[in-house]
Formats: C-alpha cells, structure tokens, sequence
C-alpha cells in the first residue's frame, strides 16, 4: 500500500504577524517579505515534486492562506480546479483575543496567558479554542485523507503544528514546542515529518 505525502505550508508573513498581533479567525495581507516567502516556497515544491500532476492542494479559507496558496500555484503551474478549501484547516482562533497583541490581552485579561502557557493542549481562551479541540477538527481532516493520496496543503501556524504532530503520533505535551516557520514547507511521508527550506530565489 502507497503511502500518503502530504506537503504543509504555513502561510506567508503578514501585516498582523510583523506587528504581533493575533489574527485566529481574522485576516490580514501578506507583506511583501510575506508574498516573497510564499512564492520562495512554491519554487522549492517545484523543484521537489517530480509529479505535479497527481497532487490536489487543499487550503484553509482564510484570506491570508488563499493568498498564499495562489502565489504557489502560480509557481508550480497547479491547476486551480485542483484546489479545494477546508475549514478544519483554519487557524485556532483565541476568541475574543483575536485581534490583539499580547500586551492587550495582558491589560484586559491579566494572568490568563500565563494559564494557557501552562496548559496549551485544554485551555480554551474567551470564545476560542484550545489545541485539543483544534486537534479534533485537523484529525478529522487528516483521517479523511486515503492512502497513496499526493496533496499540498497551505494552513496556519497552530493548525500545522497539530497536523504534523498528529500525523506523526507525538504525544501532546510534544505539539506545542514545534516551530511554525513562514520561509519552510514540512514533507510527511512513512509516519514521519522533514522541514524543506523555501528557495531564496
């Protein structure tokens, strides 16, 4: 039996990452640096894949991964129509904190960052979600993908660190201290995860 390989993209950097604020659920644009990233990450799949043509892409809906899945695609030649969005692909959302910096949340809800760093996998900000809870919905995705299936797929930071984790069987303690780069892709084949650097160009 053919093993799934499946390619994961963090989107590019954007307006609200280069000014620490947390987007969750809302968007904002890719920089420039952002857009550079995406495309830098579209060269070196094109190098990677022998086989274009028996890939789909899936993709988070939120603007600033749509943006960065079209500047891949435009690097890879990829067909459009084989391209579908997902919405377990979103980006947890901390609730009512998306849209903040660290330091508002510090100011309207004292003490409760220090409450989520101690416990990322079950504490559930305001309105939002923890990272069980968006290992849920990733899970759901992921068990829906067959064997042998080809895929990209461009998501977030959290929900790309709980895809990797869970593909690859870590415990949860682990998932929360993987890193989220915006400049590399992550290859997942045979159980295991391997961090691919964009091309410079």
């Amino acid at each position: 039996m053919v093993d799934r390989l499946i390619y994961v993209v963090r989107h590019g950097e954007t307006e609200w990452n280069r000014g620490g604020r947390i987007q969750g659920h809302r968007d904002s644009v890719l920089t420039a640096l952002g857009e550079a990233q995406a495309r830098g990450i579209g060269r070196r799949l094109a190098a990677e894949i022998e086989h274009m043509d028996e890939f789909t892409m899936a993709v988070s809906p939120l603007g600033r991964t749509r943006q960065t899945a079209e500047l891949i695609r435009d690097e890879l030649s990829f067909d459009p129509a084989c391209c579908v969005e997902d919405e377990r692909l979103k980006e947890i959302t901390w609730g009512d904190w998306d849209g903040h910096t660290r330091d508002e949340i510090e100011e309207k809800w004292p003490g409760e960052q220090q409450r989520r760093r101690e416990n990322h996998w079950r504490y559930v900000p305001p309105g939002g979600e923890s990272y069980e809870m968006l290992a849920a919905r990733v899970g759901d995705w992921l068990a829906g993908i067959r064997q042998g299936s080809r895929m990209i797929v461009v998501t977030h930071g959290v929900a790309g660190r709980i895809l990797r984790g869970l593909y690859a069987g870590l415990k949860p303690a682990q998932i929360p201290a993987l890193d989220e780069p915006q400049d590399a892709a992550y290859r997942l084949h045979r159980g295991r995860f391997e961090k691919i650097a964009a091309d410079g160009g």
